[in-house]
């Protein structure tokens, strides 16, 4: 058999290329093999993440710090040397202004005071002994709150205005002009009692009821008579108001006493008209005569009658006992008619008055005259217990503390309005300051 030359190199070729294309295959099969790893390694690494990214979701985390540029150099602004002039005008200048005026314009005060207190009577009346009569008592506002309200009312400001001239008393003197707290005269009595409330003081205390007054003037003397004025007419009206308290409690009982005499009055009248009239002092005692009379009249008869029935059985019809013993009986009942008319005849044209109409007449009056007498008698006793209580209520005003006249003065309060004065516009700077700032940054 012959060897074909090239037969062989075909053949060989073939098997080349086959091998070629083996290689070419596995190392693709190798490239997507690695391709699959690599992809697989990504999913399992983005899930991971994934996973920590939803366990770490809720875990603040810090802002990093960023850096700061350097501050620049300080310098005065416009706005400082503003902040700065105001605080020169609106405190210092208003302090120092203040203080001038407090030492150089404003005039001396001098305070006068004085004490009082209203003391009741407390007496006791033997008319409260009796029973039966009503209480007297009355209520209303405390003695102490009716002088606090007078104290500072128009109308003391105007009684004292009058006596004193207040508009001159508190007007500070030429010398020394005040137009802060000094009085503007001549002004009106709405001014003058404006003012009367800077310049007085009154402290009460109602558990004590002690009521103690504070004046101010720029004369000690002028302060202390102002406080004698306000003492005087505060007794004045205490009398006042207790009169009242008297009359009115004893008014109302001095009418009753007055009604209950007038009644008694005429009553006592009337049983004296009726005496003198029917001529007798009492119905009583003629009472009593006609009364035994008719007895007497009635055993006469009842003699007769029996004397009459006993001729009757003893003797005949003509006997002239039975005749004298029937015309016995007959004036005996005659008698008697007239007796008994006597005692019940009426008030007419043909009869008189009888014995008990006269009595009946009598004890009516008679019961008016006692009860006449009994409610004069009770408002009597009203009447006297109504002067006790007006008595017991007698008031008036007792000083424990005499008006003072002050060696000193206390007012103006110079250091103290400084401090207040200094505080409040250092405040009011403070204030504004703030609320300028504020828009300036907000801006």
């Amino acid at each position: 058999m012959t060897h074909n030359p090239a037969q062989s190199t075909t053949t060989h070729h073939t098997h080349a290329a086959r091998k070629q294309q083996k290689l070419r295959e596995r190392e693709e099969a190798l490239r997507r093999i690695e391709k699959k790893r690599h992809d697989r390694a990504l999913a399992v690494a983005a899930r991971e993440k994934k996973r920590e990214t939803a366990s770490q979701a809720t875990i603040l985390t810090l802002p990093v710090a960023s850096i700061v540029p350097p501050v620049p150099q300080a310098r005065l602004h416009l706005r400082h040397r503003l902040s700065f002039v105001s605080f020169i005008i609106i405190v210092l200048g208003t302090s120092l202004f203040v203080s001038w005026y407090l030492w150089e314009r404003a005039a001396d005060r001098y305070t006068s005071s004085a004490g009082f207190a209203v003391h009741s009577e407390d007496m006791s009346s033997p008319v409260e002994l009796l029973g039966g009569v009503a209480n007297l008592s009355g209520s209303g506002a405390a003695d102490e709150e009716v002088l606090y309200q007078f104290i500072q009312s128009q109308h003391l400001v105007e009684k004292i205005d009058k006596s004193l001239n207040l508009r001159k008393i508190w007007s500070p003197p030429a010398t020394n002009s005040d137009p802060v707290f000094g009085y503007h005269a001549p002004g009106t009595i709405e001014d003058l009692t404006k003012y009367w409330g800077r310049m007085v003081d009154v402290y009460s205390d109602s558990s004590t009821g002690l009521i103690e007054v504070k004046v101010q003037a720029f004369a000690p003397e002028d302060a202390r008579a102002i406080v004698q004025e306000i003492y005087a007419e505060s007794a004045k009206l205490i009398h006042e108001l207790s009169a009242i308290a008297r009359e009115d409690a004893t008014q109302h009982a001095e009418e009753n006493l007055a009604r209950a005499a007038q009644r008694l009055k005429e009553t006592r009248l009337t049983l004296a008209e009726f005496r003198m009239r029917n001529q007798l002092v009492s119905p009583d005692t003629p009472l009593q005569i006609q009364t035994g009379l008719l007895a007497s009249l009635e055993a006469e008869m009842t003699e007769t009658l029996i004397s009459i029935d006993m001729l009757k059985h003893t003797s005949t019809p003509t006997d002239p006992r039975l005749k004298q013993a029937q015309r016995r009986r007959e004036i005996i009942a005659a008698r008697i008619s007239q007796e008994h008319q006597k005692l019940n005849a009426k008030q007419g044209s043909m009869h008189s008055i009888g014995f008990a109409d006269l009595f009946g007449q009598f004890e009516s009056l008679k019961v008016d005259l006692e009860f006449a007498e009994q409610s004069y008698t009770a408002s009597q006793a009203a009447f006297d217990t109504a002067v006790a209580e007006g008595r017991k209520r007698s008031k008036y005003l007792t000083a424990h503390i005499p008006p003072t006249l002050a060696e000193t003065s206390i007012y103006p309060n110079r250091a103290f309005l400084l401090g207040v004065t200094f505080a409040s516009s250092f405040a009011l700077w403070a204030l504004i300051m703030l609320v300028w700032h504020s828009l300036r940054d907000r801006h």
